[in-house]
């Protein structure tokens, strides 16, 4: 039999904090990133000489991006309220002692798209027209000025100033994985687009040359997976192939200071590989001198020097500097502290047959002990990617005596266009009929107690919890809902206009599919449901509204079935403030230790 919670220990894993979103400061030899060290998320700064850290904002909600202007000289900090996503723009010169409002408009969204070259304007999109449209604005620092300069009848987002300052790259959503790019002259106002018009693909992680000419870009235009292409403004509908990794995305690249190499990033099936690649003999090589993990964030200090963000499952996520050209690699801050912890777990990387042949991969968690009582975790998204992360909760599950397993169900990302794309709309249960060949798969092949076998998600995640209870209810013992959708139509009908076109790619859409919805909501078989249930919900959240929480768990209570709501009013779609994310992931660990562990 399992030991009870111990609230001390687990507090020391759910208080184990993280450094990302490094940007190094022009012209300055430091670099911020983002961490909730203080209990929020803010920025925070460290010199990259003497390894000082100081903390460099202390807003009242949190910081959501951080954007230096091309001097250094001033600095635009994002912040939302109490997690409802409306980010609100504010700057920050004189180092950090001057802070200022720049973009406010609080019942609006607001996304960043740039400075300008010359650092005297910025650019931005925000819905304040209609809830569902995002126009383009300009922003003029010295005047306190902003002009909209585009708009459009949809969701649209300005990425880059072209090295003139005459014209920005816009990116413009057309399903839940695909965009277009757009190039918006802002002297006739007219648009060109770059890339296939034949075809959806992925466009992102754009990098400009300073000739003004065109820049490099990772795409699947023509292919399964993210590649490296290089493209011209006056050749627009032209990408020229660079690089791409076999069976894997390219997920990330940055154009160094002198434009003579590309740092690039593959995701390896939730795990990254650093490389560089030469411009002018297009050959490349990888770092290895980095601990293994995730890498993310790419900022250049000098043109030998990387600064990135490392995380992996036993290092919580901290920013590290590479010297190319020895391949040495060197921890710059320590904000994932896991002193005082067990020591943690690396993962194993498995996959299993699912009912159609598809193989499915998942990390798997254990002690390999046999007879072990399970916990699956699934993510959100869905066209997401359970990668080799630091969670707390998995962690200390792992270490008292659960496996855990973090499955990359069908639909999932990071595997190429086919694979996520094996879920859409009426194929929705066949990824939740993974979830149930997983559980046969470990049963069989890990010895897992198929009487003690638990589920939890959040978001999409969420709404899988709840479809594997409803659809294959006698496998699971227990289950946590995390701001998980409950009916695709309530849903669609209330989240926000911005993002119903998108999501209907994906699920449907309510004109065609409103068959299937109800056939498939877990709000219309609440009956089948015999496990106990925990649920929580953001009051703030506006990507699944706090309703579709209420109306499944006010259903499950009219029925007497078990099944506990916690709503937080100050939380929007994530949970951000410690002291929640204390109780949830509490609740949550003596909820399993109840329900699962051996009596």
């Amino acid at each position: 039999m399992m030991n009870s919670v111990n609230d001390r220990t687990l507090h020391t894993y759910l208080t184990v904090q993280s450094a990302n979103q490094p940007s190094v400061i022009p012209n300055e030899s430091a670099v911020t990133f983002i961490t909730k060290k203080s209990g929020m998320p803010q920025v925070w700064k460290c010199d990259m000489a003497s390894l000082e850290v100081k903390q460099f904002t202390d807003f009242p909600d949190r910081t959501l991006s951080v954007h230096h202007s091309p001097t250094g000289a001033q600095t635009i900090v994002g912040m939302d309220y109490e997690g409802n996503e409306k980010q609100q723009f504010y700057l920050l010169s004189e180092g950090d002692t001057k802070v200022e409002e720049l973009v406010v408009s609080k019942e609006y969204f607001h996304e960043f798209g740039g400075w300008s070259t010359d650092g005297t304007k910025i650019a931005y999109s925000s819905n304040r027209r209609h809830p569902g449209y995002f126009d383009v604005y300009i922003f003029d620092l010295a005047t306190k000025t902003e002009k909209k300069v585009y708009e459009i009848d949809g969701n649209c987002t300005p990425l880059c100033w072209t090295k003139d300052g005459g014209k920005l790259l816009l990116s413009i959503p057309e399903t839940n994985i695909d965009q277009s790019l757009y190039v918006l002259d802002l002297d006739t106002k007219t648009i060109n687009r770059l890339g296939s018009k034949k075809e959806h693909a992925r466009y992102q992680s754009v990098e400009l040359t300073a000739d003004g000419k065109g820049g490099y870009l990772l795409t699947d235009s023509g292919l399964d997976t993210l590649g490296i292409v290089r493209f011209l403004f006056s050749e627009p509908s032209e990408m020229a192939f660079l690089f791409t990794a076999e069976n894997w995305d390219v997920e990330e690249i940055k154009l160094s200071p002198e434009e003579d190499k590309l740092a690039f990033s593959i995701n390896e099936g939730g795990v990254s590989r650093l490389g560089i690649f030469n411009i002018a003999n297009h050959t490349h090589f990888y770092i290895n001198s980095l601990p293994s993990g995730v890498y993310q964030s790419f900022s250049w200090s000098t043109n030998n020097e990387l600064i990135l963000s490392v995380k992996s499952a036993v290092l919580p996520g901290d920013i590290w500097k590479v010297s190319l050209e020895e391949d040495i690699a060197e921890r710059l801050t320590y904000v994932g502290d896991v002193k005082g912890i067990e020591p943690l777990m690396e993962p194993e990387l498995c996959s299993f047959s699912s009912f159609d042949g598809v193989e499915v991969p998942y990390f798997y968690y254990s002690k390999q002990s046999e007879f072990q009582p399970v916990v699956v975790y699934v993510h959100g998204g869905p066209e997401s990617q359970i990668k080799a992360e630091y969670n707390p909760v998995i962690q200390f599950l792992a270490a008292n005596g659960f496996a855990v397993v973090a499955p990359n169900v069908r639909g999932s990302m990071g595997y190429g266009r086919n694979y996520v794309k094996l879920d859409d709309k009426r194929k929705r249960l066949n990824a939740v009929a993974d979830l149930k060949w997983l559980v046969k798969h470990l049963v069989d092949q890990k010895h897992a107690d198929p009487d003690k076998v638990g589920i939890m998600g959040r978001s999409y995640g969420g709404f899988m919890v709840l479809a594997a209870l409803t659809h294959y209810p006698d496998i699971w013992a227990a289950a946590v809902d995390i701001v998980g959708i409950s009916h695709f139509r309530t849903f669609l009908e209330n989240t926000g206009p911005w993002r119903r076109k998108l999501r209907e790619a994906e699920y449907g859409s309510l004109q065609d599919h409103a068959d299937f919805f109800e056939e498939i909501a877990p709000l219309n078989l609440t009956g089948n449901i015999s496990a106990p249930l925990l649920v929580f919900h953001g009051r703030n959240d506006t990507r699944v509204p706090v309703m579709e929480a209420v109306q499944l768990t006010d259903d499950l209570k009219r029925q007497n079935k078990s099944v506990e709501l916690t709503i937080f009013d100050d939380e929007g779609h994530q949970t951000e403030k410690l002291k929640n994310h204390i109780q949830m992931n509490s609740q949550t660990i003596k909820f399993f230790q109840k329900h699962l562990e051996r009596r």
